[in-house]
């Protein structure tokens, strides 16, 4: 379903595949869907979702053929600890309606810090295909990273 959206929407290269696999013509590449309605969708005002909404929602996406769901980012609450963790067990080995029979790989959203590392981890790990996605925060309120930050970039130029 998603390969085909890709090729009617003019993705370079795009071809489906008899598994929905999108690729470029000529070559090996994979056009990967990498879903962040659970936990992205929730920065939206009012659209907060309960842990069986989510739930409900991440079999739809695998039912779709999202290869990737971003369930959440488990460090920021107890509350979505949980519903990572559920959905992780629940949905990671969920193949339903999926031509490849592989299932959607489940990732959480970690910040760059051990801790955050291992609380992500702790709440994906019990899909079949698990994934921490990290980031790197740019902001800090600390002068010692603001300042080293400053280091780092160009002197602004006076005229």
């Amino acid at each position: 379903m998603l390969a085909s959206a890709a090729v009617r929407h003019g993705v370079r290269g795009a071809r489906a595949t008899q598994r929905g696999v999108v690729a470029a013509a000529g070559g090996s590449e994979k056009l990967t869907i990498f879903d962040t309605t659970l936990r992205d969708g929730e920065q939206s005002p009012g659209a907060t979702m309960q842990a069986t909404e989510k739930l409900a929602i991440a079999k739809q996406l695998s039912r779709m053929g999202v290869d990737v769901c971003e369930a959440g980012f488990p460090i920021a609450s107890t509350g979505d600890f949980e519903a990572v963790q559920q959905i992780a067990k629940e949905v990671g080995s969920f193949v339903e309606n999926r031509d490849s029979g592989v299932p959607m790989r489940i990732a959480g959203l970690s910040r760059a810090t051990e801790g955050d590392i291992d609380r992500c981890y702790d709440a994906v790990r019990h899909a079949d295909l698990s994934r921490v996605h990290t980031f790197l925060a740019t902001r800090y309120a600390g002068s010692a990273t603001r300042d080293a930050a400053r280091l780092l970039l160009p002197a602004p130029r006076l005229r």
